[in-house]
C-alpha cells in the first residue's frame, strides 16, 4: 500500500498543495517551521483521525479558514481508493470515499495504514501512562477498524459514570444521601466495554513483547532486553490477568465493588482499562527514569517498528513516517534504523538538514520552503 496523491486546502500554513508521491522513499527537506511536518501530518491524520502534535482539530485549520480538506489517493491491492476528509473544529468532520455520499469519518478507517515516528513518540518511554494506552489503542484500531467504536462506547459510559460519583460526592460532602439507583447499570455496562477493550489490549501487548524485545537489540547494543509487561488496575500486580471477556467482566465488576467507597469519596472512576499501564523494563530496571536517552529513543522506535511488523503481516505494508526522526540519533542507530526500514513499501522522511538521511535511504527528495513544495 502507498500514497499516490495528496492535496491539501486550508490544513495548517498551506492554503493549497497537490503532491504526486510514488512508491519507496521520498524525503521533505526544509528548515523547521516551513511546513514539511504538515504534509506527513496531514497523511497520518487520514490513517488516524488524530493528529500526532495536537489533541483537537482547530490547530489544523488554517489562520482564517473555516475548514480543512485533506484528500488523499492510495494504492492497494492493485487498485485504487481515493479518500477526502473535511476538518469542521466545533462541528461534525465529513468524509467521502471514492467521491460518494459524504460520511462518518469513521468510515474511512482502516483504507490508509500509517506507522509515524516522530520525536512526540519518546512520551512512549519517558511520558505518562496515558502515552502508552494511546499508542496501544492506535494500534488496535489500524487492525481492526470496528474497535474505534468499542473505545468509543468505552470512553463514553466512563464519562456518564464519572458524571454520576461526582455527583454522589458532591453529596455527601453536603451530608445528603446520593441517588445510587443507577450506579449499579453503569457498572456492568463500563465492566462489558472494558472487557472488550482490555482483552483486544492483552492480546496486543503479547503479540508486540517479542517484536519490541527483537527490535530493540537490532537498533543498539546496550542496556536491555526490552520487556514490555500489561499492568491492569483491576488486579494486583503479579496476578495473571485472564484473557476471556466473561472472566475479565467479572473480575472488573468484582474490582469495582471493591473500590466503591474510594470512589464515592473521590467521585472517579478507579478501576477499569482507563487507569491501566503499560509498564517497561530494560533489563532487571524500569525504563523510564533509568534509560538513557539513546536507550528510550530505542525503546520508542521498538514500539513503532513492531507496530509496523504487525500491520504488515495483517496484509500489506503500512506508510512508514519518520518525521525528524534521524536529527535525533547518532550515526550508530540511523544507520541500524535506515537499514531495517528501507524494504518497506513506501517510506516518507522529513529532515530540516538532507545530510542527516543516512544514503541507505536514497530516494525521491523535496524541498520545503515557506509552504512550498517542489521536487529537487
Amino acid at each position: 500500500m502507498y500514497v499516490s496523491h495528496l492535496q491539501l486546502v486550508d490544513f495548517r500554513s498551506y492554503e493549497s498543495a497537490l503532491l504526486e508521491l510514488e512508491p519507496g522513499v521520498s524525503v521533505f527537506v526544509g528548515a523547521n517551521g516551513q511546513g514539511k511536518t504538515n504534509l506527513v501530518e496531514a497523511i497520518g491524520y487520514v490513517a488516524n483521525l488524530g493528529s500526532h502534535r495536537v489533541s483537537s482539530d482547530t490547530p489544523l485549520v488554517r489562520s482564517g479558514a473555516a475548514r480543512a480538506i485533506v484528500s488523499t489517493r492510495v494504492m492497494r491491492d492493485g487498485r485504487d481508493m481515493l479518500v477526502d476528509l473535511e476538518i469542521n473544529p466545533g462541528k461534525a468532520n465529513r468524509a467521502r470515499v471514492n467521491r460518494g455520499a459524504a460520511g462518518r469519518p469513521r468510515d474511512v478507517l482502516g483504507i490508509v495504514r500509517t506507522v509515524l515516528f516522530a520525536p512526540e513518540d519518546l512520551a512512549l518511554v519517558k511520558g505518562d501512562p496515558g502515552e502508552r494506552r494511546r499508542f496501544l489503542d492506535e494500534l488496535l484500531v489500524s487492525r481492526a477498524p470496528r474497535m474505534a467504536g468499542v473505545r468509543s462506547d468505552y470512553e463514553r459510559v466512563l464519562k456518564q459514570r464519572n458524571a454520576l460519583l461526582k455527583s454522589a460526592s458532591s453529596q455527601l460532602r453536603r451530608r445528603a444521601t446520593p441517588d445510587l439507583s443507577t450506579l449499579e447499570v453503569w457498572d456492568s455496562h463500563l465492566a462489558e466495554t472494558g472487557a472488550e477493550l482490555l482483552a483486544a489490549r492483552l492480546g496486543l501487548v503479547e503479540e508486540l513483547r517479542p517484536l519490541v524485545a527483537r527490535n530493540y537489540a537490532g537498533l543498539t547494543e546496550s542496556g536491555g532486553p526490552a520487556v514490555p509487561t500489561y499492568r491492569c488496575s483491576a488486579i494486583e500486580e503479579g496476578i495473571e490477568v485472564p484473557r476471556d471477556r466473561p472472566r475479565l467482566v467479572t473480575l472488573l465488576r468484582t474490582a469495582m465493588e471493591d473500590a466503591r467507597e474510594r470512589e464515592l469519596q473521590r467521585g472517579v472512576s478507579l478501576v477499569g482499562p482507563h487507569r491501566d499501564e503499560l509498564h517497561l523494563r530494560l533489563g532487571d530496571l524500569p525504563a523510564k527514569g533509568y534509560a538513557s536517552q539513546g536507550e528510550s529513543w530505542s525503546y520508542a522506535l521498538a514500539f513503532k517498528l513492531s507496530a509496523f511488523d504487525l500491520l504488515r503481516a495483517d496484509g500489506d505494508d503500512p506508510v512508514l513516517i519518520l518525521d525528524d526522526v534521524f536529527a535525533e540519533l547518532d550515526t550508530e542507530r540511523r544507520g541500524r534504523l535506515a537499514e531495517r526500514v528501507r524494504d518497506a513499501e513506501q517510506v516518507l522522511v522529513t529532515a530540516a538538514v538532507g545530510e542527516d538521511i543516512p544514503e541507505e535511504l536514497d530516494g525521491a527528495r523535496f524541498g520545503v520552503r515557506q509552504g512550498v513544495v517542489e521536487g529537487e
